[in-house]
């Protein structure tokens, strides 16, 4: 069954403690740390108003020289989204200034997505594709990838084609930043385990396996929600089976430096300190090499 369909429906439900906003600040920080985007603020009487207004070139200039100065400063700053989901992430770097563009493979996730980007008042394009067949419209001057959504690339072939075509999409020296669950996480931490957890409204099982020879963690999700609120003990039940496959530091380098990247550096997710062998989520930044 395709990943993502109906539990799209509760998704935010069940990650509501989710820290989005700690992300949010990590992640602003190592693109002002390594990259070249900046926030952009919004634009006022043909003024850019924010962080970038002093180097951005006049939007409202008639010179070809102006307006390709112009097209350039907008890809540099432009920041794409890898496995965006509902779009929380997404909002957290929009709110921080950032011209940001979310791409997921799930059109249920991206409609509750867009829907929470109008009702906040964010203009932000959501886009359906898969990440490894990205196809953008112009460069972009950094491109993330969080909670663990690379993990989702089960074959060596598939994390390599998708980061030559981030290394293709990425702005002269922009950045990749991208997080993924390690192997230890998977075979020392999660394993075969049961989870489970009952809200008012739904509630959900999930039955966590690992396989070792292959190392791909599978995780069979039971999901029920209510379906009405005149009855409230009537429920929909339905199922979703998900694979992920666990990744060593030493494997992601190597993917990163075949896809023509130059890996920058690794952080541990939880202690923002130096990898260890027992780091469960790691974030790597790597930059644009040429084409």
């Amino acid at each position: 069954m395709e990943a993502y369909s109906d539990f799209a429906s509760v998704y935010d439900t069940f990650m509501d403690e989710t820290p989005y906003d700690v992300w949010g600040n990590f992640v602003a920080g190592l693109i002002e740390k390594y990259g070249v985007s900046k926030p952009v603020g919004a634009l006022e009487d043909g003024k850019l108003k924010g962080a970038d207004a002093s180097s951005k070139a006049n939007v409202t200039g008639n010179s070809s020289e102006e307006a390709e100065n112009a097209v350039l400063l907008e890809e540099r700053n432009l920041v794409v989204e890898l496995g965006c989901g509902t779009g929380s992430f997404t909002q957290e770097l929009k709110k921080k200034g950032y011209d940001i563009m979310g791409i997921d493979l799930s059109p249920d996730m991206l409609n509750i997505a867009r829907n929470k980007a109008a009702e906040a008042g964010l203009d932000i394009m959501y886009l359906e594709q898969d990440m490894r067949e990205l196809d953008l419209y112009c460069t972009a001057g950094t491109i993330v990838s969080v909670c663990d959504s690379v993990n989702y690339l089960l074959e060596d072939s598939d994390v390599v084609e998708t980061f030559r075509l981030v290394n293709n999409f990425l702005f002269p020296g922009g950045i990749f930043i991208f997080d993924f669950n390690t192997l230890y996480k998977y075979s020392e931490v999660i394993g075969d385990a049961t989870i489970a957890e009952n809200r008012d409204d739904c509630s959900f099982i999930w039955d966590n396996y690992y396989h070792e020879e292959e190392h791909i963690n599978e995780y069979d999700l039971t999901i029920f929600v209510r379906c009405s609120e005149d009855d409230e003990n009537l429920f929909k039940r339905f199922s979703e089976t998900h694979y992920q496959r666990g990744y060593t530091l030493e494997e992601m380098k190597e993917f990163v430096e075949a896809a023509g990247l130059t890996f920058v550096t690794a952080i541990d997710a939880d202690s923002h300190e130096e990898p260890t062998d027992e780091s469960e989520r790691i974030y790597i930044v790597a930059r644009e090499c040429g084409k």
